[in-house]
């Protein structure tokens, strides 16, 4: 288990370039299983999960080449199914919740799909109902092994188009279902689906193939089936989990940093809601500068003058990834806010190590808290702590960065399924951070 000890209380500068984001990576490596030819991806961030799952798509028989930093080419024209039987596959598969979505482009194109129960952050139920629900108002036959934790998609008889509510705006649950429908006689009418800019970038990919998907970024999809896909480029976008998470360290710090090439277009209110922490933000060109803010910064207050609420929601809502960093960036706020996790109800416990850290925070249940700032008049302390999942991983190496003395993270292969080679990269904006394996 690897190990990061952090000297906190120093002040960044420089510059840093985001990765490609995580999310969006897992989809459309998925989406390479459509066709049997090649498709070209460039900005795959180099990250534990996105590793493991182009391990897997080798290990299914997935020709990959690596063509540069970041960008690769797949090929899917000889898949070895056999795989889906096998125990090296409910090892590859149960260890990463990502691969869940392989079974929409196998349903889809050959008819049936199969993974073990998967794995991925221990933040609540992650319900995986909408997925095989889409399956099934497909035409497709579902089944569930409870001994073996194995779930099972068949459609001997090819998928056919329908109309379909979804319960839930899920993300990996329309990526999942777009792909298995993109093959299905007739047309798939999806509403309730997902919009983030993830599902809006594989859409595009997918149309780039001869798919024909319409009502993209909106909640309602119809997807006309076609009986063939060819190859494509892509690139992914960066990652705007990354980004928030350096909005959050300039504040936590007090430094002056620029984030470069951040694709505004795509980032939503992600801006406006750190605004309401008293975060001062410029835009410049396709960067983001983030002034030192040496005088601290000031919660905006609603106009009745309410306590100010963060909460998440399905986009174009904030994001829930994003939570974890305001709760941390509150702690040394003007002022005080409610953190309100809507969507995971065991997201906020590791808020026990920032009060160890003596941080003011009410954990008021399992989806509130409430954060008394402390206006950078009392630094938090350093500790000793364990990485619990990503988001709360990289929100206390943040918090350990701003805190007087050194901190010790131990269970950093969380925070690296997120987040690429970022020891070094924050070494190069001045972190004082090393890693111990």
């Amino acid at each position: 288990m690897g190990t990061f000890q952090i000297e906190g209380g120093h002040r960044l500068s420089g510059e840093i370039q985001p990765q490609g984001a995580k999310n969006e990576a897992l989809q459309i490596l998925c989406a390479v299983l459509l066709t049997d030819e090649k498709v070209t991806i460039h900005n795959i961030p180099d990250i534990l999960d996105v590793n493991k799952l182009i391990n897997l798509l080798k290990n299914l028989g997935v020709k990959t080449e690596k063509l540069g930093p970041g960008s690769y080419s797949f090929q899917s024209d000889n898949l070895d199914m056999d795989y889906l039987a096998s125990e090296q596959f409910k090892t590859d598969g149960g260890g990463l919740r990502g691969s869940i979505m392989i079974v929409g482009p196998l349903l889809g194109r050959f008819g049936k799909g199969f993974i073990p129960k998967p794995g991925g952050d221990k933040i609540g139920r992650r319900r995986l109902d909408t997925h095989f629900e889409g399956f099934m108002k497909l035409g497709a036959d579902f089944r569930y092994s409870k001994e073996e934790r194995f779930y099972g998609v068949e459609a001997p008889n090819g998928l056919k188009g329908d109309f379909m509510l979804l319960e839930e705006a899920s993300v990996t649950g329309t990526a999942n279902i777009v792909m298995a429908a993109v093959f299905a006689k007739g047309t798939t009418t999806i509403y309730n689906a997902a919009c983030e800019p993830y599902l809006q970038q594989l859409c595009k990919m997918l149309n780039s193939m001869g798919a024909k998907i319409s009502g993209v970024g909106s909640n309602l999809l119809e997807i006309e089936g076609v009986e063939k896909l060819g190859g494509c480029e892509h690139r992914i976008l960066p990652d705007m989990i990354e980004i928030g998470s350096w909005i959050g360290l300039a504040a936590m710090t007090q430094s002056e940093i620029t984030i470069k090439n951040v694709n505004w277009d795509m980032l939503g209110i992600i801006p406006t809601t750190f605004r309401k922490l008293g975060i001062q933000l410029e835009k410049k060109g396709d960067d983001i500068y983030i002034p030192a803010h040496t005088e601290g910064y000031e919660v905006q207050s609603f106009i009745d003058g309410s306590i100010m609420n963060i909460s998440d929601a399905p986009w174009p809502g904030f994001t829930p990834d994003l939570l974890s960093i305001m709760l941390v960036i509150a702690t040394q706020a003007r002022g005080s806010v409610l953190i309100h996790q809507k969507m995971f109800e065991s997201r906020l416990f590791f808020v026990d190590k920032l009060i160890d850290m003596g941080a003011k925070i009410i954990l008021c249940d399992p989806h509130r808290a409430t954060v008394i700032g402390h206006d950078f008049k009392s630094q938090l302390k350093a500790t000793t702590m364990t990485s619990p999942d990503i988001r709360a991983g990289i929100s206390l190496l943040i918090a350990a960065l701003s805190a007087k003395g050194t901190s010790t993270i131990h269970n950093i292969e969380q925070i690296d399924r997120g987040y690429e080679n970022i020891e070094a990269r924050l070494k190069a904006i001045g972190a004082r951070i090393t890693r111990i394996d």
